[in-house]
């Protein structure tokens, strides 16, 4: 059983800057597949990035693509996820996730779930 922890939301201007955190309590945490997801009222859940267990491999959503870098901290059992240049439409609850697959892109592919950090972005 892994439990996901995350912080770091919040309410932000557009334009501005979030880092979002996920703590994990595996002591196999660098073995798992990371990824965030976000999921905005009256949408689907909605794939933002992953990361694999070495980093070496990274995926973003198209709609972060340029703005939002995933990394992780294995010796400190985090992922994070540092969001730049954000906009309105980055208003969501992200959730960070873990999975034994790798990749894993689709939500049904993760494992566990933390309970999600609510991310505001004000025009």
């Amino acid at each position: 059983q892994v439990q996901l922890v995350e912080s770091g939301g919040g309410l932000v201007q557009a334009g501005g800057s979030l880092r979002l955190s996920c703590a994990a309590s595996a002591r196999t945490f660098s073995t798992y597949f990371m990824g965030w997801f976000r999921q905005a009222p009256g949408k689907e859940r909605e794939f933002v990035g992953g990361i694999s267990w070495s980093g070496g491999m990274r995926k973003y959503g198209d709609s972060v693509e340029g703005r939002f870098t995933i990394s992780r901290d294995n010796a400190k059992n985090t992922v994070y996820l540092q969001m730049n240049s954000l906009k309105p439409e980055d208003t969501a609850v992200y959730y960070c996730a873990a999975s034994h697959r790798s990749p894993s892109y689709f939500y049904w592919e993760y494992d566990y779930w933390g309970q999600g950090t609510q991310v505001t972005v004000s025009s």
